[in-house]
């Protein structure tokens, strides 16, 4: 069984969700040293308590703040961490400014912002900071950059088409890289809906913060719709991610 036995892990968006449990399948593997970034420094600080708490497989564990749309922070992460072997990055927060008629609609007409700027911050993060990564980041030989992204460029949804164009461009930028970067590897993962990024309401017991922006009354309309609409039947977990 392959193992990541002396492998230096970077995981960018590392302190919850589908990062989160890289980290700690990472350890599991007994990678060397695992590296989680963020934005939030309490959120890493608790994030690497926890990995340490869970004694797996005893590898290194650090934490790092970054910013991860700014090219800047992203070069200042990667010179300190210098080389490594594997890079994941999941940093990204849902935008849902665009995304949900009604409640949304209000905001749209009456903002003074221009719509492209409401999505800035996204792209700024999604993608541009994948370049910066690209750009700066010193990957050792039989390495690999791993970028997560949602379906929504395979299967469109309404109301989303400016999302659906951001990720459509991470897709994109994910062919290029793999030409421009090897033989270091470049994939993108597509998850679906995931229980991780709902955060708890009614009677469904799940957590954390990405969908806070949802209105309590179609929180849990959203939830259940999306369910129905897994063949596998349930929103995913981080597990059946990192895996």
């Amino acid at each position: 069984m392959a193992t990541l036995a002396n492998k230096i892990i970077l995981i960018i968006g590392g302190s919850s969700g589908i990062g989160f449990g890289v980290a700690e399948a990472s350890l599991k593997s007994f990678a060397k040293t695992v590296i989680i970034a963020s934005s939030n420094k309490e959120r890493v600080e608790k994030a690497v308590k926890r990995l340490t708490g869970a004694k797996l497989g005893g590898g290194e564990i650090i934490g790092r703040v970054v910013n991860a749309g700014n090219e800047e922070s992203i070069k200042g992460l990667l010179d300190d961490v210098g080389e490594v072997d594997h890079i994941i990055f999941t940093s990204g927060r849902l935008e849902t400014t665009l995304a949900f008629p009604g409640w949304i609609l209000i905001k749209l007409k009456t903002t003074t912002v221009e719509i492209s700027f409401l999505f800035k911050d996204s792209l700024d993060l999604r993608l541009w900071g994948v370049v910066a990564v690209a750009k700066h980041a010193k990957i050792r030989s039989g390495g690999s950059l791993t970028l997560t992204s949602g379906t929504l460029a395979i299967k469109p949804a309404p109301t989303l088409s400016v999302a659906i164009a951001g990720a459509g461009a991470l897709h994109t930028l994910t062919s290029g890289l793999a030409v421009d970067l090897a033989p270091i590897r470049v994939n993108i993962i597509c998850s679906g809906a995931k229980e991780k990024l709902l955060k708890q309401f009614s009677a469904f017991k799940v957590d954390t913060e990405l969908w806070d922006d949802l209105p309590p009354s179609y929180k849990e309309s959203f939830l259940k719709d999306t369910t129905k609409k897994l063949l596998v039947g349930h929103l995913g977990q981080p597990d059946e991610v990192r895996f």
